[in-house]
């Protein structure tokens, strides 16, 4: 719940122009499998680099994610994080799926977060010289424990070699 910042230029490259384009971030989210419905994202000002993403995600993970994935796009500065946690009543009651139109407008509706819905995991921003074992050692006290950033970040991380400087992490509180 609230404005998370991201390094504009330090992301993945998604558009050929310099507008960010809605569909493209929200198809770019939820390829990485993430359960959210519904869900949509706004874009009020591109020239600001201010994304909105509205709606439902079904675990905090995939709301911390989401989040995560959409600030890790170059042209990106602010995420503004309009997602709670759960499904819509509407949802529970109607079995079958919705309208794209439909789930725009339940993501408009649904408001602002409650404070269940606020993330639970801490956001790192990658520095040159990182490493995920460097950085597990910084968050957690161990660097034997970045395989629990890596799994964190699946599937935004393919390898966990392969991390770049201003590229934002879900850091998981450990269990």
């Amino acid at each position: 719940m609230g404005l998370f910042d991201f390094a504009r230029g330090a992301g993945e490259k998604l558009f050929g122009g310099d507008d960010l384009d809605e569909g493209k971030i929200r198809d770019h989210i939820l390829a990485q499998g993430l359960a959210l419905k519904p869900f949509n994202v706004v874009v009020p000002d591109p020239a600001k680099g201010l994304v909105s993403l509205i709606g439902f995600a079904k675990t905090v993970a995939d709301k911390e994610k989401a989040i995560v994935a959409a600030g890790n796009i170059d042209g990106v500065e602010q995420i503004d994080d309009r997602l709670r946690i759960g499904e819509p009543d509407w949802m529970k009651e109607k079995a079958e799926s919705a309208t794209a139109e439909e789930e725009a407008a339940a993501a408009e509706a649904a408001g602002e977060p409650t404070a269940e819905d606020a993330a639970t995991a801490k956001f790192y921003t990658v520095v040159s010289g990182d490493t995920l074992g460097k950085i597990a050692k910084e968050m957690y006290g161990n660097a034997g424990k970045y395989p629990v950033i890596f799994e964190a970040n699946k599937p935004m991380l393919t390898d966990p070699n392969k991390i770049y400087p201003g590229q934002v992490l879900r850091i998981p509180p450990l269990d």
